[in-house]
């Protein structure tokens, strides 16, 4: 019965989209290639699988304690692949390299290796997956302050170590995969209170990355992501926004922008079309800041509705790669993971559903009662008969019936961990 009532309240939305231009299912069709990438840190707190035995640190922290977090690379993959369950399409995974498969040995982050990814890379063709990478430069003895900018130079060469090494792993993960993998630098470097010296920790940064990018690999793509700051690093980011979209422009590097790295009255999605003409692609991070980087499980709300908008008014579907970055340990964990990435694909639906031939046209002729107006009356039309038909086409729960499964999951699985 229901499947029925999704398929006739389709039929009534594809008749109201047409009479403003837009096909709902040519918009089904670009929907389906939409692939997020799932952020592998959500399922255990940002924990990993080094063994090295240290404390989340470097300026990021995750708050709660809800019962039931992954342990261990199995029941890591168990829940991302339950979670998958209820997101309709096909997506990503994005691994940190402090997730690696080091079968309880201690690898220090100098010396990890491919073959410590192998088996994520098997897991994930095996589950129709593509694989993402990161550096990790948080949470370990030689973290400090500084890093890739530490004028300790015994410091700045283990990271550099590090960093290229990553770089080499996600080639070997794209290469495996046969798409490119996006490889995402991120250092929470920076000063708790005033420095005199924010040329030469810039400088210093510089250098690093000049020597890490100096191999050239086919099969990965680099991002830089700035941060505004980090808890206990609050007064000075050598890794700002200013920083990083000057290097990226000079160098063809892929920028970064998280939702919750910049001042709460900036607007992310305004900044696409002005990094998209200078970068050949931009990375986005989605969470919710709540007040400040909190990284809060993604909802539907204004600003990842006006950056889904903003994707499709720049033609850059194939130029913006869509991450999630949140880790929320007050809730479910899968629940997080699946309220989140359903959350973003809505507002990608709405986005698609624009009438934006008609609008842009009203904007030409300089209508601009016509556009205002149609926009408006966008935000109440049945976009959410045509998400439903997505999620039933997929295969995957619609509406909120998926709830009563990840309760099930919680009772069967992640309570008795």
């Amino acid at each position: 019965m229901k499947e029925k009532l999704v398929e006739q309240a389709y039929e009534i939305a594809k008749e109201r989209y047409a009479q403003i231009g837009v096909n709902t299912d040519e918009v089904l069709e670009k929907l389906s290639k939409v692939s997020l990438s799932l952020h592998c840190w959500q399922a255990d707190d940002v924990s990993g699988f080094e063994s090295l035995g240290e404390d989340l640190s470097g300026g990021i922290q995750t708050t709660g304690n809800y019962p039931g977090k992954a342990r261990n690379i199995s029941e890591l993959r168990q829940d991302i692949l339950k979670a998958a369950e209820y997101i309709p399409g096909t997506h990503r995974l994005n691994l940190h390299a402090t997730y690696g498969d080091f079968n309880g040995e201690k690898v220090d982050r100098d010396e990890i290796e491919p073959k410590h990814f192998l088996s994520w890379m098997q897991w994930a063709k095996q589950n129709n997956m593509k694989l993402d990478f990161n550096s990790t430069s948080f949470s370990h003895p030689k973290s400090g302050n500084l890093t890739l900018s530490s004028s300790d130079e015994s410091v700045r060469r283990f990271w550099i170590e590090h960093t290229k090494r990553c770089r080499k792993i996600a080639d070997a993960i794209g290469e495996f995969q046969q798409d490119p993998c996006i490889m995402n630098i991120w250092i929470h470097d920076g000063s708790k209170d005033l420095t005199v010296n924010r040329m030469l920790y810039r400088e210093l940064l510089t250098k690093s990355l000049d020597e890490i990018f100096e191999t050239k690999y086919a099969n990965m793509k680099d991002c830089l992501e700035s941060k505004l700051f980090g808890i206990g690093l609050e007064s000075y980011t050598v890794g700002s926004s200013d920083y990083y979209t000057a290097y990226a422009a000079k160098h063809g590097k892929i920028i970064t922008l998280d939702t919750g790295h910049f001042h709460p009255t900036e607007i992310i999605a305004d900044k696409l079309s002005a990094m998209l003409l200078f970068v050949p692609e931009v990375m986005l991070h989605v969470s919710r800041p709540v007040r400040w980087d909190s990284d809060h499980v993604t909802i539907i709300n204004d600003e990842v509705q006006e950056l889904c908008h903003e994707i499709v008014r720049c033609d850059a579907m194939d130029r913006v790669h869509i991450g999630l970055d949140y880790f929320d340990a007050s809730i479910n964990r899968i629940g997080a993971y699946v309220i989140g990435s359903r959350a973003t694909l809505k507002c990608m639906t709405m986005a698609l559903l624009e009438p934006i031939a008609l609008l842009r046209k009203y904007e030409a002729e300089e209508r601009f009662f016509e556009r205002l107006a149609l926009l408006e009356e966008c935000k109440s039309l049945p976009w959410n008969a045509v998400w439903d038909m997505y999620c039933l086409r997929s295969g995957v729960p619609v509406g909120e019936s998926y709830i009563s499964s990840i309760e099930k999951y919680e009772a069967d699985v992640t309570s008795k961990r």
